[in-house]
């Protein structure tokens, strides 16, 4: 309808378009996401329970899809692929997706709704999906006099509630908070449900809390809202309103419409009859009034069409367009259908009147329907005339537009081509660059050049079109004249910078190429010269191991010709030196700023300098450690030698002692006693030795302490000498104990001393190496000799066998002479006095009266012990201890008291 401020008809809105905005924001107020929570809940359920189920919580039932494709089931009738009935994230994901997929199968756009997020229980997602679906499928079909969803359902509830006081909806939010809006609804289609002029508009909780009740009670709308949240907050929730409206709006959409009569005053005292009732009704009242109505349109319509202001831009150009379109569309068909219905029933109505012989009708003046009709007309002149005004001002804008838009278009690109570039040319890279980096940056720049001559055709194009818009009078102009002036005087700029920087660049270039040349000269005579340096700070600081006075000679003059080559080397340097000397002179005569160093070699100047210093500190500090070792090898010299005097003395008299002692045992000259006595004699001289000894030892000390591993001087080492000298002590000491054991064994057993002798000549014989041992063929070969049948055969070797058994009871493999002679005096003795044994165990304890079990088990073999153990009564004498035995009860045992 005509807007009453702007004198034109109200702008005209695709609904569909504001349904898609309403997606697009999902930032809920707390108090607005409760209200949907409760009304999708309840709007859900109130289809859901057709399916015999329900949801409790509306993020919470739906994440696993099952009921979600349900819900779409029931709403649409038809049947949705077969949900999968797995637990797992994924087959939640995929039912949900094949919800989401047949809900934008409908046409319908989901905007940031993705299946992870329903899945996941996001509130507000699952919110958004939920309204979509109400949306699609319970508002989008509204439609009132050719608008749909909510203009259409807006525009229902403005009709059924317009007769009722203090009702006035204008949205779906603040019109509905006082609850009249609901209860007229519902008075509206069902009268006798409510007691309309008994409501207050002062007490909305009453009033929202009755059209609840009644809503549920008998309408079967399910309660979507609660009173209190409605009341309490300053803007209830547009969309729970709309979901619970259009509840409404499907309940009583197939009722019969109850015709609305504006009342008229009556201005005709004489009313026909009952025939024309009606019509005269209608004329008198309604026509009058619609009359009025249609003149008082037209009226303020035709200066709305009669405009000829221009718009600015081709928006704003459309919009009116779309204004008049839409008025042609929505407003104008209803007072088209007005402008015929008047002039039907005042024909009818003239008609009857004729008929019922009653004088015509006759408007009063100016509403007649010529007037109508004249005024229809000038309406549809006006229309005529504002249609080809506003096409011919949108094929101008039209015109203007794709201009403007192909000047920001080329302004744009050719804007972020120059972006930039000013400081891409100003910088001074090149003040930096090596010589390779400065040729690359001229070829760079060489392509630059080529760049920017193909885009002098762009900025031409650029100036023309901005000239075209002004010969056509574009309203914004002065922006495109300042952008123009601004893109040519930066292109005059960068012409002059890409000069400067081609100039500036070769200049550096042949700077650098002479620094280039030093470089490789400087790099081919620091690299020989620099290995030198490193390897003789290595040889300076070589740790040298020297073992005698010849080899540190050699060293030392290696060194001395090493120190004569250093003054040529220093020349080398200070020549190497100069030419970064040069270098650095070329570079800062022109202003170039040598960063990258030389690229043929990483040694500089400065570790040049280092290792040349480094090399001049080691030089004396090789001298000293050569002084020092050539002192330290003379004084090891010394220590050689004075312990290869000695040694040279000490080793052959062990040597010879050794011998002396090998004849001694063999020769057995005099008495067993006798050789006692010289051997004892012999032991002293050779104790007496000892000082000569321990004098090498300290020798040897500072020898190890100066880590002295070899001796030119002497054969001898004092190992083998200590070897030496121990084996010579323990020969003596052994030879001597074996004279020892030869007087007992001869006292025991009673052996002369020929035939002791015997035995030795016969021992010594066959110990044919001198080792004071027979091994067991030499053993048997003297066997053999005495007439011992052990000759090589399975008697003999049971009888070899047996004997070796008792010489050499541990299986040494060798037979002394001790046991040599212990084995003869037992063949050649029957057997022992009681006398003897009596003597034998007075030797064992020490010439005690008495024995100890434990000397018998350590003197004796272990079953010779035991046996004596077992025939040995308790000692019980005066100086009797534990565990003493009578070895003379052993004797009684054996030989009888007679023969004590």
């Amino acid at each position: 309808i005509p807007s009453a401020s702007s004198g034109g008809p109200a702008v005209y809105m695709d609904p569909r378009e504001q349904e898609n905005d309403w997606d697009r924001d999902l930032l809920l107020d707390p108090a607005w996401e409760k209200q949907q929570r409760k009304t999708f809940t309840a709007w859900c359920n109130s289809h859901l329970r057709k399916a015999g189920t329900q949801i409790e919580n509306i993020e919470e039932d739906f994440r696993d899809g099952l009921k979600l494709m349900l819900l779409l089931e029931v709403i649409s009738g038809e049947r949705l692929p077969k949900p999968e009935r797995g637990k797992m994230r994924v087959h939640k994901i995929n039912n949900v997706n094949k919800a989401l997929d047949y809900i934008a199968s409908k046409g319908v756009k989901l905007v940031s709704i993705g299946a992870e997020e329903i899945v996941d229980g996001n509130a507000k997602m699952t919110l958004g999906m939920i309204w979509t679906i109400i949306l699609r499928f319970a508002i989008q079909d509204i439609s009132v006099e050719e608008t749909s969803a909510k203009e259409g359902l807006l525009l229902w509830c403005q009709r059924k509630t317009a007769p009722y006081k203090n009702v006035n909806v204008q949205n779906f939010h603040i019109s509905w908070k006082d609850g009249l809006a609901f209860n007229a609804l519902i008075h509206r289609h069902r009268p006798e449900l409510i007691d309309y002029d008994k409501l207050r508009k002062d007490d909305p909780l009453t009033n929202l809390n009755n059209a609840f009740e009644v809503a549920e009670k008998y309408l079967d709308i399910p309660k979507m809202m609660d009173a209190e949240d409605i009341v309490n907050t300053a803007r209830p929730d547009e969309k729970a309103i709309m979901t619970y409206v259009s509840s409404f709006y499907h309940a009583f959409s197939g009722a019969q419409k109850v015709p609305l009569t504006p009342s008229c005053p009556d201005t005709n005292p004489t009313p026909p009859g009952p025939v024309l009732q009606g019509h005269w009704q209608c004329h008198t009242g309604q026509g009058r009034s619609l009359t009025l109505w249609l003149l008082e349109w037209i009226r303020r319509t035709i200066p709305w069409l009669e405009n000829r202001a221009p718009e600015k831009t081709m928006a704003e150009m459309q919009q009116k367009l779309e204004d008049f379109r839409g008025y042609r569309r929505v407003h104008k068909p209803p007072k088209v259908q007005e402008k015929c219905q008047l002039e039907i029933n005042f024909n009818t109505l003239q008609t009857k009147l004729r008929l019922s012989n009653r004088p015509a009708f006759m408007p009063s003046e100016g509403r007649m329907v010529s007037d109508i009709n004249g005024s229809w007309h000038n309406l549809e002149g006006a229309e005529k005339g504002y249609e080809e005004w506003m096409l011919n001002e949108i094929r101008r804008l039209e015109r203007l537009d794709h201009l403007a838009e192909k000047f920001r278009q080329k302004a744009t690109i050719h804007e972020s081509w120059t972006d930039g570039k000013e400081a891409m040319l100003t910088q001074k890279d090149y003040e930096t660059a090596s010589l390779s980096e400065v040729k690359a940056l001229l070829r760079k720049h060489e392509a630059f050049e080529s760049d920017l001559a193909a885009h002098q055709d762009r900025v031409e194009q650029i100036a023309a079109i901005a000239q075209e818009l002004n010969e056509l009078d574009y309203y914004d102009s002065p922006s495109v004249n300042a952008r123009c002036q601004k893109i040519c005087e930066q292109w005059d700029a960068l012409g002059s910078l890409t000069q400067s920087r081609r100039e500036s660049l070769e200049r550096t270039e042949k700077q650098l190429e002479s620094i280039d040349e030093l470089y490789l000269e400087y790099a081919k005579r620091a690299a020989p010269f620099n290995n030198w340096m490193e390897g003789a700070m290595e040889d300076l600081q070589d740790m040298f191991i020297v073992h005698n006075i010849e080899e540190i000679q050699g060293l030392i003059t290696a060194h001395e010709q090493f120190k004569s080559t250093l003054p040529e080397a220093n020349k080398e340097r200070e020549a190497i030196q100069a030419i970064q000397a040069e270098v650095q002179k070329i570079a800062q005569y022109n202003g170039i700023k040598l960063s990258g160093g030389n690229p043929y070699t990483t040694i500089t100047p400065k570790s040049i300098d280092d290792k040349w210093h480094k090399v001049e500190q080691l030089v004396p500090q090789r001298d000293r450690a050569l002084q020092e070792e050539l002192a330290k090898q003379q004084s090891n010299d010394h220590l050689r030698r004075k312990f290869a005097t000695q040694a040279n003395i000490v080793g052959p008299w062990i040597q010879t002692k050794m011998e002396e002692i090998g004849r001694i045992s063999i020769e057995m000259n005099g008495t067993l006693e006798d050789q006692l006595v010289n051997l004892r004699e012999y032991e002293q001289s050779i104790i007496e030795y000892k000082p000569h000894i321990d004098q090498l030892e300290g020798d040897h000390q500072l020898i190890q302490e100066a880590l002295i591993f070899d001796n030119k001087y002497t054969a001898y080492t004092m190992e083998h000498l200590r070897v030496g000298w121990e084996q010579l002590l323990t020969t003596i000491a052994r030879t001597i104990n074996e004279i020892e054991n030869q007087i007992l064994t001869r006292d025991a057993k009673g052996i002369s001393q020929e035939q002791l002798h015997e035995y030795r000549t016969s021992f010594n014989h066959f110990d044919k190496d001198h080792s004071g041992a027979l091994m067991a063929e030499e053993f048997k070969a003297c066997l053999i000799s005495l007439g011992y049948d052990v000759e090589n055969n399975k008697a003999g070797d049971a009888e070899f066998a047996r004997i070796m058994g008792i010489v050499d009871p541990n299986n040494s493999g060798a037979v002394t002479f001790q046991a040599f002679i212990d084995f003869m005096s037992r063949e050649t003795t029957d057997t022992d006095t009681a006398d003897q044994v009596i003597a034998s165990f007075k030797i064992l304890a020490a010439d005690k009266n008495f024995i100890t079990a434990d000397e018998l088990r350590r003197e004796l073999p272990p079953d010779q012990a035991e046996y004596c153990i077992a025939r040995m009564a308790p000692y019980s004498g005066p100086d009797a201890k534990p565990g003493a035995l009578d070895y003379m009860s052993f004797s009684t045992a054996l030989y009888g008291e007679s023969d004590l």
